[in-house]
C-alpha cells in the first residue's frame, strides 16, 4: 500500500501525531478539523455558526491541496459536545452540500473534544 501524506499551510497544522489528510489510491482520509484558524491556531470561539465555518474552511482546504471539492466526499462524521447544537451546525454544514448529492454521514455526541471545543469534523472523499 502506497499512501501520499495531504498537507496544506491553508488548514491548521496537526497538533499531534497526525496528518491533515492521506490520500490510499483515489481515496482521500481527511482528519477531523476544529474551529483553529490556521495562520494564528488560535480557536474560533463564542459563535458556533462561525465555529463550524471555520471547520469547514478548514476542510475545504485540505481537499483542495488533494486537488477535490465538497463534491468528492462520500462520507462525513460529525462529533458534537451537545447534541442540542445539532440545528446550528448542521445549517452551516448544509451550505457545502447539495441535497441531492451529499455524502453519507453520522453525527455523534461526545463527552469532550481536543481543546474543548463544541465541534469536530472528519470527511473521506473519493476522486
Amino acid at each position: 500500500m502506497k499512501k501520499q501524506i495531504i498537507q496544506t499551510d491553508n488548514a491548521p497544522a496537526p497538533i499531534g501525531p497526525y496528518n491533515q489528510a492521506v490520500k490510499v489510491k483515489d481515496t482521500l482520509y481527511l482528519s477531523g478539523q476544529i474551529p483553529l484558524v490556521p495562520q494564528s491556531m488560535t480557536l474560533v470561539e463564542g459563535d458556533l455558526k462561525k465555529e463550524t465555518q471555520q471547520v469547514m474552511e478548514n476542510l475545504e482546504a485540505v481537499l483542495a491541496a488533494a486537488n477535490m471539492t465538497f463534491e468528492n466526499v462520500v462520507k462525513t462524521s460529525i462529533f458534537l459536545d451537545n447534541m442540542e447544537n445539532f440545528t446550528s451546525v448542521n445549517e452551516v454544514y448544509g451550505r457545502y452540500f447539495d441535497d441531492k448529492t451529499a455524502p453519507a454521514r453520522e453525527t455523534v455526541e461526545v463527552s469532550k473534544l481536543p481543546k474543548y471545543v463544541r465541534v469536530e469534523i472528519s470527511m473521506i472523499a473519493v476522486d
